[in-house]
């Protein structure tokens, strides 16, 4: 199985760990105290001074009795108290013993003050965040939307941060701040309600929909025709991939939605109008240059914990009802896919009112945030939720004629809101910048010197204005909205069933989550929330529109009452996967870009065989479905490519590898590593070869076409020589379920346009798909000799596909000495792209790993108490605590910790018991 097949790497990566760790203690005490050069000398009571007390008691102003906090073995913290406030109030104080500098580094992200932390390095990222104005749009929240009883817990949750702040130096909170004391003096603010709602807007924009694909296609343009660019962005493949809702529909005061009725789409198939030109143009475009390019720069410069791109973000939630569970009652499973930090974006805890009642009024548990109170994933006494990304389409780029100080709509010039920011640098002078906005948005173009020069060829229709010195670009999106996400949360929380989840659901605004449920009573369901906007007819979100004009703005927000649903299905199970919600009679187009549902569709396939004849699903099931590495590119390829006659011995060698091989991408598998790198080099030649140079990967340089070609250049001395622009984990083609659809619908075309490639100076051109896939077989033999050596029978999977976990900040731009004490890894992983154990990696930039399961959660709705869940780190953010990244080697073989919930299966389980009293 799965779970098994990984388990000797992380024994011994485990045991890798360990050695580590003393070395690590060692070396702290011989080479810390010498100063390493920073003429500063550090002892070992200053690594332990921040490792928080966890046993004992200790006194709290503000408490209004006492509060008791049971860790287990792992760390994971059972808060137990009488009122809501001494509840909220110690999950502050905890959470900042444990993971204050990351909240710090949080709060700094959202309000773009990283340059106060680390320097003029972070001025742009700040610039760029500032602009966008996260913080401002908390406040807003905060002042103006949320409600008194939210307000008074966050109140109590920034009261007990503070009260664990008070009287403490950096060092005595964190190791990172005495590493950063070396060159600043920074000094820490106090928490604030305000700095635990504007995270949300961070965790908005990771899963922020098709802003990418909008700026991808737009740059394609460049050398790619309108019919190239629809191949590239297939429609969504109904007959194959079921949608999440099969059975159910929308409320009946908005018209009953029926998915099995027959009738006319109004929403259209996926990438329908990807080649109709730029803001409504009908002629294949001349591309957009550096302008867009330097968009997505900006964009990829943010820093991880932001989720740079957004690209590849997916997750897997699924319930099964009891009638095909071993417990009788449902269970429910979900693992989020985000870009792996350390420690992990998820904090696991236990809130618990010791009576249920008026004044106290939470018993859950589950994942938050650090810096955030309530649970955001888990369940309580009565029901049980997960989250995945819908993907709706919340964001849309405009481009804006400037005239003077305003800007152009409907033929009127508009003068521009501005605001002033000033931006504190440590060690240097303050910056200061003016932010315009547009009634569509912020001018995100202002943020960079390219960008400036947004919309300087950018093709527009005949009725444009005259772009002058070009265009300026804004940004529309749902979350510089103020919204009332915070208030779902605690919803949730209290919910005790399906129509307390459904009003909670109606809050959850931003980010637009895909929203599963269970209860205890046997009902399972899905809910799709969120603020998604509807536009004017002319606008379908897939291409920067054009400001000035009233046709392309947005019209409203579906209703509420309008979003999907679905409330035990007959199927008995539901599945959410980033496939699209609904079909295509749907009466409102949600997003264009839906995942493809190559995820989606193998999980109701492992859930209906298993089902088949009255099987039952358990607990284990559930986790072996998690960890299924199974690819389905692979499954469509292999057959074909074993098809074909190799005559080199040594590629012939790799062939045999993929004989008998079931597709599974297990971390020692040779067959997973050559099929991966064949993969690899079929994209490249069929299609990223062919890409302008703001996709592809920075510094490939290639040989190419002019890009104003008038016919075929078939002398290579007269090709130009393109060099890629784009980070590794963010070109293209990415290798992930789009392009598995947009390889899948022409294999049968075996002299489709896509598999000709030119000729280099050392392979002749290829014109028919078996060409160029035998092309690619030698290209993947030769690249994985250099990578793992002569011998094909030892390469592995896990060698070539890699984890390594990064301090926040620090660990990716501190000095080397520093990373090398705050990183850890790398692990060997199985798994891969658009595999249900979704351990991503970029086929355009290699085969590391770029985005993870950030933790896995099994709800038994049947007994809490038998629930199982794992972190992808640990529950501490200490480097040198022993829950640092003590769940990872868990994690990376595929296991789940056991998940006390009762008073009882808690105190059985506690290994540290803190009191805190007034």
């Amino acid at each position: 199985m799965p779970a098994n097949t990984s388990a000797s790497s992380g024994q011994k990566t485990g045991k890798k760990k360990g050695r580590r760790l003393r070395l690590i203690l060692i070396v702290l005490v011989l080479a810390l105290i010498a100063g390493v050069g920073y003429g500063t000398y550090w002892s070992v009571s200053t690594v332990r001074a921040s490792l928080p007390q966890t046993k004992g008691s200790i006194k709290l102003e503000g408490l209004n009795g006492p509060v008791d906090v049971r860790r287990d073995a792992n760390g994971i913290p059972q808060i137990y108290a009488e009122s809501d406030a001494d509840l909220f109030m110690a999950q502050g104080y905890v959470q900042a013993q444990d993971r204050f500098w990351e909240m710090d580094v949080r709060r700094h992200t959202t309000s773009g003050r990283l340059s106060e932390m680390f320097g003029k390095g972070q001025v742009d990222t700040d610039k760029f965040l500032r602009t966008l104005g996260w913080h401002r749009v908390a406040e807003k929240e905060y002042d103006t939307k949320l409600s008194a009883s939210t307000k008074k817990h966050l109140q109590a949750y920034s009261k007990g941060v503070n009260s664990y702040l008070e009287g403490k130096d950096g060092a005595d909170v964190s190791v990172e701040y005495a590493a950063l004391g070396f060159s600043n003096d920074y000094k820490i603010d106090k928490w604030t309600p305000v700095d635990s709602v504007a995270w949300l807007k961070a965790m908005a924009w990771d899963l922020r929909g098709n802003m990418q694909d909008e700026i991808d296609r737009s740059l394609m343009h460049s050398r790619l025709g309108p019919k190239e660019i629809q191949d590239l962005y297939p429609d969504y493949p109904y007959d194959l991939h079921k949608p999440i809702v099969q059975e159910g529909g929308v409320d009946e005061a908005s018209g009953a939605y029926d998915p099995k009725a027959t009738g006319t789409s109004t929403q259209g198939g996926q990438g329908s109008s990807a080649g109709t030109g730029l803001a409504g143009g009908t002629e294949a475009p001349d591309g957009l240059g550096t302008q867009l390019s330097s968009l997505s720069d900006a964009l990829g410069r943010l820093p991880d914990s932001v989720g740079a791109n957004g690209d590849g973000i997916g997750s897997n939630s699924w319930v099964v009802a009891g009638d095909h569970t071993t417990t009788g009652k449902p269970l429910l499973a979900n693992d989020p896919h985000l870009s792996p930090q350390l420690p992990s974006v998820w904090y696991q805890m236990g809130l618990h009112c010791r009576t249920v009642n008026e004044n106290c009024q939470y018993d859950a548990s589950g994942y938050t945030f650090a810096g955030m109170p309530g649970v955001v994933i888990g369940h309580n006494q009565d029901i049980s939720w997960g989250l995945t990304n819908l993907g709706a389409d919340v964001t849309d780029l405009y481009l804006e004629k400037i005239q003077g100080d305003g800007y152009l709509y409907d033929g009127k010039v508009e003068p521009f809101r501005t605001r002033t920011e000033t931006i504190k640098v440590a060690g240097g002078a303050d910056r200061k910048i003016v932010v315009r906005e547009t009634g569509n948005g912020p001018l995100v173009s202002d943020r960079n010197d390219e960008l400036a020069d947004v919309g300087e060829e950018a093709p527009v229709s005949s009725a444009a204005p005259d772009r002058a010195d070009g265009y300026a670009v804004s940004l529309r999106w749902t979350a510089l909205t103020p919204g009332r996400t915070m208030d779902s949360v605690f919803a949730l929380n209290k919910a005790s069933d399906f129509d307390e989840f459904r009003k909670a659901a109606t809050y959850f605004e931003v980010p637009s989550q895909n929203l599963i449920y269970a209860d205890t009573k046997g009902n399972i369901g899905y809910q799709a929330p969120g603020k998604i906007p509807t536009r004017a007819k002319a606008h379908d979100g897939t291409l920067p529109a054009p400001g000035w004009d009233p046709d392309y703005r947005w019209t409203g927000f579906v209703p509420q009452r309008a979003l999907p649903y679905e409330y035990n299905p007959k199927r008995g199970y539901i599945v959410t996967a980033n496939q699209a919600v609904v079909d295509e009679k749907y009466p409102y187009t949600l997003t264009k870009d839906w995942g493809y549902g190559a995820r989606s569709q193998r999980i109701n396939d492992l859930i209906a065989s298993k089902i088949k004849g009255n099987g039952k699903i358990s607990t284990d099931d559930m986790r072996t479905m998690q960890l299924d590495n199974s690819s389905e590119i692979a499954k469509l390829l292999t057959p074909k490519l074993l098809k074909l006659d190799v005559s080199d011995s040594y590629v012939r060698e790799a062939q045999k590898l993929l004989e008998g091989w079931d597709y599974t991408q297990d971390a020692d598998s040779a067959a997973a590593a050559y099929f991966n790198a064949v993969w690899r080099n079929v994209l490249k030649l069929a299609f990223g070869n062919k890409l302008p140079k703001e996709l592809r990967v920075d510094g490939s340089c290639i040989k190419v076409e002019p890009a104003d070609k008038t016919g075929p250049v078939d002398d290579p001395d007269k090709r130009v020589t393109e060099c890629g622009k784009r980070a590794p984990d963010a070109a293209q083609p990415d290798g992930g379920d789009r392009w598995f659809e947009v390889v899948r619908s022409i294999l049968d075309d075996e002299d489709n346009e896509w598999w000709h490639t030119p000729s280099t100076r050392t392979d002749p051109e290829t014109k028919t798909r078996d060409q160029l896939f035998a092309r690619a077989m030698e290209d993947a033999r030769w690249e994985l000799t250099a990578k793992l050596g002569k011998d094909a029978d030892t390469w592995s999977w896990g060698r070539l596909h890699r984890l390594t976990l990064k301090n926040q900040t620090i660990g990716t731009e501190g000095p080397g000495f520093m990373q090398w004490l705050l990183n850890r890894g790398p692990w060997e992983l199985g798994g891969g792209e658009a595999a249900v154990n979704a351990t991503g990696w970029n086929a355009a930039g290699g085969y590391g790993v770029v985005w993870v399961p950030s933790m896995r959660m099994v709800v038994n709705l049947g007994n809490f108490d038998k629930s199982q869940w794992i972190n992808l780190t640990g529950a501490s953010g200490h480097a040198y605590s022993p829950n640092y990244t003590d769940q990872t080697d868990k994690w990376a073989n595929g296991e789940l910790l056991g998940w006390p919930f009762s008073k009882d299966a808690v105190e059985n389980t506690t290994d540290k018991h803190l009191v805190l009293s007034p």
